[in-house]
C-alpha cells in the first residue's frame, strides 16, 4: 500500500524546513503529522497512541528550537514517532521497527537528533541535564536542552534524582512534563494525585486569570517585572493548592499547566521560555492517542494495537482453526491465582505492567493482594523485600530487561539476606521489534554469580507452572528466578496439575548416542524440532531440558559427559557468562574432554526485527541447532546417490 504524506509534511525534510513556514501553518502540519502516523502505524504496526499525544508539542519544538544544535531528548521514546518523521526519516517511516529498518525509539547512530539512546524511562532528565552542564563547560551559553518526559516516566526514582540535581545545578535545561495520567496502564501513585490537583483545580486556574486580567488593567508602570510576576504567580499556587508546588521545592521555574494540543500557545510559551535562564519546567496536559478516537477512549489498547483498520477501528486478529497456546504471561497470570487460591501467603508485585506481565488478572480478583507500584524497579524489588521479612511469597514480576534496573537491589536487599523473593522475569530473550533497549538476554549472566540465587527456565507452560508452583513451597527459602519469554508457548491444553519440581533437577527427553543437545528454557522446542530434520539424516541426537542453570544438575551432567563426546548447548540469553559457559565450568572442574559448541545470543547488540528472523540471525532457531550438530557430526553423514 502506498502512503503518502500530506502537502506541507512531504515538504519538510528537516526541522530547518519546517521553520521557514507561518505559524498559522504549524496547525495544517499537525494535523498532516498526525494523520501519516495514524496512516503508516495502521499498515506496518507499532507503537500508536503515545506519539499521537505530542504532535502539537513535537511540532512546537522543532520549530522554535533550532535543532539539532538545541538538544531535544525523549523519554522512553514511544512517543517519538512524530519526531523521526520531521528529522529526515519520513520516506523511511514505514520501515520503523522491521527488520534492518529503522529503530522504534530515538538512537543515536540512526540520525543526529536523535541526541540520546532510549528505551527504558526516566533517563531524559539526567541525560539532558549532563548535555546541559557540558555545554556550560565548553561556553555554549546559547545552547538549549531540552528533555521530555511523561508523568508515568516521572514516577521512577531516577527522574527525581535528576530533579534534585538540576535544581542546584545552574544549567540551561527545560523539562517538558507530559501529563496524561498514562504510561502503558493508567498511572499510580502520589505523584498522580498530585498532578491531578494541579491540572484540574478550578479555584487555582480561575483565581490565576483573574488576577492577571487585572494586573493587565492596573497602572502598576515599568516597576512591576517578571520577576515579581513570577513571585506573585508562586504565592497564589501556595495559597490554592494543597502543598507547596512540588518542582518548585527543587529549584525549578514551574510553568504551567498549559494545553498541549494548542500550538500556538505551546510555541509562545517555549519561545518565551527560551529566554528565561536556568532550571525550568513546562507542565502541559495532553491526551494520549489524540485525534483517534478509539485510542483516545482505551489508551492501553491503543498503546500497540497491531494492524488495524483505520477507518473501522477493527484490529486484525488472526483466528486460528484449533486451540492455540497462551501466551507465557497468560500462564502467569491465571497461574498465580490459583496458587494465592491455596496460599494466602501469596502477594503480587508488578512496576507499571500489570497487563503486560498479566498480573491485572490477580489484581482485579484479589486487589489487596497485588499491586501495581508505578515504573520503580528498584522499589518493587526491594518492597517485595519487605514483605518476604514477615512471611510473605511474593511473586515480583518484572521485564528481564527492565530488571536490569534493580541488580542492586536483587544482591543487596534479598540475596545476601536470602529472602525467598519469586522474581518472574517477563520478556526474556530476544523480544522482537522493540530491540537491544528492550532484549532480555544478560539476566542469566549478571544473575549467576550471585550467591544464593536459584535461576530456571521453563521449556512450556507446564513447566512454567510447576516451577511457581515449586518457588513458593515452604521447604524453598531462597530467591528463586523464573525467565519466561514474550510470546506464546507451545501448549492448547496447559492447565495441568501442579507438581513439584526439585531445585536443581533436569530432564532427559530424548536418549541418543551421537551428539548431546542440552537445552535451557523455551529454546527447547527449537531443539525438538531440529531433532527430526538430524533424525531424518540418520543421527541420533540426544536432548536434555536442563530447567536449572544455578544450581546445574550435577548428576544429570556428569551422566552426559561420560556418555557423549559432542555436546551442543542451547540458551536464549548472551553466550558470554550465559548457560552455555556454566556447563564448561563443570566440564573443567571435573576435568572431562569435549568439543563443546555454545548457541545463544551472540557478544554483540542485537537489533530490532521479527523474533523468528533474530532466532535465525543468532543461529539457535532449529536450523542452526541442526547445522551446527551436522557440521559438528560431518563424518557421520553419509549421501546416498
Amino acid at each position: 500500500m502506498n502512503i503518502t504524506a500530506g502537502q506541507l509534511l512531504s515538504q519538510l525534510d528537516n526541522p530547518a524546513d519546517l521553520r521557514k513556514l507561518s505559524k498559522e501553518q504549524l496547525h495544517q502540519v499537525c494535523e498532516e503529522l498526525r494523520q501519516y502516523i495514524i496512516d503508516v502505524v495502521s499498515v506496518h504496526g507499532g507503537h500508536f497512541a503515545a506519539s499521537l499525544g505530542v504532535v502539537e508539542l513535537t511540532v512546537a519544538l522543532h520549530y522554535v528550537f533550532n535543532t539539532p544544535y538545541d538538544q531535544l531528548v525523549w523519554d522512553v521514546g514511544h512517543q517519538a514517532y512524530g519526531h523521526k518523521i520531521l528529522t529526515g526519516r519520513r520516506d523511511v517511516f514505514p520501515t520503523n521497527r522491521k527488520y534492518k529498518g529503522i529503530s522504534g525509539f530515538p538512537k543515536r547512530d540512526e540520525s543526529e537528533y536523535d541526541t540520546f539512546g532510549v528505551g527504558h524511562s526516566s533517563t531524559s532528565i539526567s541525560a539532558a541535564l549532563g548535555m546541559a552542564m557540558a555545554s556550560h563547560y565548553k561556553g555554549e551559553f546559547d545552547r538549549q536542552h531540552i528533555a521530555v518526559i511523561g508523568d508515568g516516566a516521572m514516577t521512577a526514582g531516577m527522574a527525581f534524582e535528576a530533579l534534585n540535581h538540576a535544581g542546584v545545578a545552574n544549567a540551561n535545561v527545560l523539562i517538558i512534563l507530559n501529563d496524561n495520567c498514562m504510561s502503558i496502564d493508567p498511572n499510580v501513585g502520589a505523584l498522580k494525585e498530585y498532578l491531578t490537583d494541579i491540572t484540574t483545580s478550578p479555584t487555582y486556574n480561575k483565581l490565576r486569570d483573574d488576577v492577571w486580567n487585572l494586573l493587565g488593567k492596573l497602572p502598576v508602570g515599568k516597576k512591576f517585572t517578571r520577576e515579581m510576576a513570577s513571585k506573585l504567580e508562586a504565592s497564589l499556587k501556595g495559597v490554592v493548592s494543597k502543598s507547596s508546588n512540588l518542582f518548585e521545592s527543587f529549584g525549578m521555574r514551574y510553568f504551567g499547566p498549559i494545553d498541549g494540543h494548542n500550538i500556538t500557545k505551546l510555541t509562545d510559551t517555549l519561545q518565551d521560555l527560551k529566554d528565561i535562564p536556568g532550571p525550568k519546567l513546562l507542565h502541559i496536559v495532553t491526551t494520549k492517542g489524540k485525534g483517534y478516537a478509539l485510542a483516545e477512549k482505551d489508551q492501553t489498547t491503543w498503546h500497540a494495537p497491531g494492524l488495524f483498520d483505520k477507518i473501522t477501528g477493527e484490529i486484525f486478529k488472526k483466528v486460528p482453526e484449533r486451540p492455540q497456546p497462551p501466551k507465557y504471561q497468560d500462564v502467569f497470570g491465571h497461574t498465580i491465582i490459583e496458587l494465592a487460591e491455596q496460599n494466602d501467603k501469596i502477594l503480587g508485585i508488578t512496576p507499571a505492567m500489570p497487563s503486560g506481565s498479566s498480573l491485572k488478572f490477580m489484581m482485579e480478583k484479589m486487589p489487596d493482594r497485588a499491586f501495581d507500584v508505578g515504573i520503580c524497579e528498584q522499589h518493587a524489588v526491594t518492597l517485595s523485600a519487605g514483605m518476604a521479612t514477615q512471611g510473605m511469597r511474593v511473586f515480583c514480576n518484572i521485564y528481564s530487561s527492565f530488571f536490569q534496573r534493580a541488580f542492586d537491589q536483587a544482591v543487596h536487599d534479598v540475596a545476601i539476606q536470602k529472602l525467598p523473593v519469586v522474581f518472574c522475569l517477563d520478556r526474556a530473550g530476544l523480544v522482537g521489534e522493540d530491540g537491544p533497549t528492550h532484549h532480555g538476554v544478560y539476566d542469566i549472566a549478571y544473575m549467576r554469580g550471585i550467591p544464593n540465587v536459584i535461576i530456571s527456565s521453563p521449556m512450556n507452560e507446564e513447566e512454567l507452572r510447576n516451577l511457581m508452583y515449586s518457588a513458593q513451597l515452604p521447604e524453598n527459602n531462597l530467591p528463586y528466578v523464573i525467565r519466561y519469554p514474550r510470546g506464546q508457548g507451545v501448549m492448547p491444553e496447559w492447565r495441568t496439575p501442579f507438581k513439584a519440581i526439585q531445585t536443581g533437577t533436569g530432564r532427559k527427553l530424548r536418549e541418543g548416542k551421537d551428539i548431546a543437545i542440552l537445552s535451557l528454557g523455551h529454546p527447547g522446542n527449537f531443539v525438538t524440532e531440529a531433532i527430526r530434520e538430524l533424525l531424518a539424516d540418520g543421527l541420533q541426537p540426544g536432548h536434555y531440558d536442563m530447567r536449572f542453570v544455578k544450581p546445574l544438575d550435577e548428576t544429570l551432567l556428569h551422566e552426559i559427559f561420560q556418555q557423549y563426546d559432542k555436546v551442543i548447548t542451547v540458551e536464549d540469553g548472551t553466550i558470554t557468562g550465559g548457560f552455555g559457559s556454566a556447563v564448561l565450568e563443570f566440564m573443567a572442574q571435573h576435568h572431562y574432554k569435549a568439543d563443546v559448541r555454545m548457541l545463544g545470543v551472540p557478544d554483540k547488540i542485537i537489533e530490532h526485527g521479527k523474533p523468528e528472523e533474530l532466532f535465525r540471525e543468532c543461529g539457535y532457531d532449529a536450523a542452526g541447532i541442526a547445522r551446527a550438530a551436522r557440521e559438528m557430526l560431518k563424518e557421520k553423514i553419509t549421501v546416498t546417490a
